[in-house]
């Protein structure tokens, strides 16, 4: 497919705060994350969910069956941990820790076709920015299903967000600061399934840390990379191409450089947000063709939008 033009992009919303994730659904609905009212339907008026907690910072989110929202809480000041938002309006936590393990670092989490919860814990360190390297490997992906929450895979380099595949053999994940592309085979059916040993599926370079990732209905994988601002897809034959780039070579070069030395900041990484993608941190497909691209980012108002040459997978909650 050919490179997408940034100038054929258009963007959706306003005002907008951090909009990092991106839920579409068939009947034409757009939400996104929001740190002032946790999730937001485009172009709407924010409303503040009763019972949210101050510092209270809303990440990946998740749709379930009822139509109830599940978030993922980077607010360390009010414990982390997957929330659940009603139609109500009313918040309240779900998980706040697994295993023993506090959930401190709930980066992402979504429901998959079998009605299973996949939950990222970036890191165990506090504050989550001493894990800005590849020397810390504490991440997990934890489950919650008809057995009850438990971390099922260990050991990762900054889990981000983390999804079944539409074939539902695997569980891929983003590991930010390792810069991989992973996946994890599910083996074994209803109660008994486990997770086989992890899998590279692509190691990433030049200043591309993945965040975000969906899936395409010819079964390549969209990857959105901070700092970057680039979008790879990577085929189902390995095969890899930058879909759409908003690159800053400087910018890149530094981050590069603090990152060789150990020494990433955050300041490195929010550096991506001066570039019209304003660090692209997710992608969902929708539209009635699947066809219809929008990207969630960490530091702008309002979501990136474009027309893609392939269809994007149905994702599970699509039809809710």
């Amino acid at each position: 497919m050919p490179l997408i033009e940034l100038s054929s992009l258009t963007s959706i919303g306003q005002g907008l705060k951090r909009p990092e994730s991106v839920i579409t659904t068939a009947r034409g609905e757009l939400f996104v994350s929001d740190h002032d009212c946790a999730v937001r339907a485009v172009d709407t008026v924010p409303t503040r969910p009763r019972a949210m907690p101050e510092g209270f910072l809303a990440n990946g989110i998740a749709l379930t069956p009822q139509r109830d929202f599940l978030i993922a809480n980077l607010g360390t000041g009010c414990g982390g941990g997957v929330w659940r938002l009603d139609r109500q309006g009313q918040m309240r936590p779900l998980l706040m820790e697994v295993d023993g393990v506090a959930l401190t670092s709930t980066n992402f989490v979504t429901v998959d076709a079998q009605r299973r919860t996949w939950i990222s814990m970036s890191t165990r360190m506090v504050p989550r920015e001493l894990a800005f390297n590849a020397q810390t490997a504490d991440g997990f992906i934890a489950v919650s299903d008809e057995r009850g929450a438990r971390i099922v895979a260990d050991g990762i380099e900054f889990t981000n967000e983390c999804r079944v595949d539409p074939s539902g053999r695997w569980v891929y994940v983003n590991e930010t600061y390792g810069r991989k592309l992973s996946r994890f085979a599910i083996l074994g059916a209803g109660a008994h399934w486990k997770l086989g040993p992890r899998e590279l599926v692509h190691q990433f370079t030049n200043g591309d840390f993945p965040d975000g990732l969906a899936f395409d209905a010819e079964g390549g994988i969209w990857v959105a990379c901070v700092v970057s601002n680039r979008v790879i897809r990577v085929g189902p034959d390995g095969q890899v191409q930058v879909v759409l780039e908003d690159a800053d070579s400087q910018l890149i070069a530094a981050a590069e450089a603090a990152y060789a030395k150990g020494r990433l900041s955050r300041n490195d990484i929010d550096s991506g947000a001066s570039r019209s993608l304003r660090n692209v941190s997710s992608v969902a497909f929708g539209g009635p063709d699947l066809r219809t691209v929008y990207l969630g980012n960490l530091g702008g108002d309002r979501l990136a939008t474009f027309r893609s040459p392939i269809a994007g997978a149905k994702p599970p909650h699509w039809d809710y």
